[in-house]
C-alpha cells in the first residue's frame, strides 16, 4: 500500500524537481553571459523566442555556441 502512495506522490514531485533543475541550469548559463535568469526569460518573451525550459537547459549544458547565440538575441531585446 505504502509503495503505491509514494509512487503517486513522487510522480507529481518529479515534475517540480526537473523544472527546478532546468531553471538552475538556465540561470547558470545566463549568468556566464551577464544576465540573470529572470531578465533572460523576459528577453526571450520580448524576442518572441519560444523555447521551453527543458530545451534551453540542454542547450546551456551541451550546446554552448547555440545558447550564446540565443543570449545575444535576448540582450538585443532587453536593452
Amino acid at each position: 500500500m505504502r509503495a503505491g502512495q509514494y509512487a503517486y506522490r513522487d510522480r507529481r514531485n518529479k515534475k517540480r524537481v526537473f523544472r527546478a533543475l532546468w531553471i538552475a541550469r538556465i540561470n547558470a548559463g545566463a549568468r556566464e553571459h551577464g544576465l540573470t535568469y529572470s531578465k533572460f526569460m523576459n528577453g526571450l518573451k520580448k524576442a518572441s523566442i519560444e523555447l521551453d525550459r527543458k530545451v534551453l537547459s540542454d542547450m546551456a549544458i551541451h550546446d554552448k555556441v547555440a545558447f550564446a547565440a540565443i543570449v545575444n538575441q535576448v540582450k538585443a531585446n532587453v536593452a
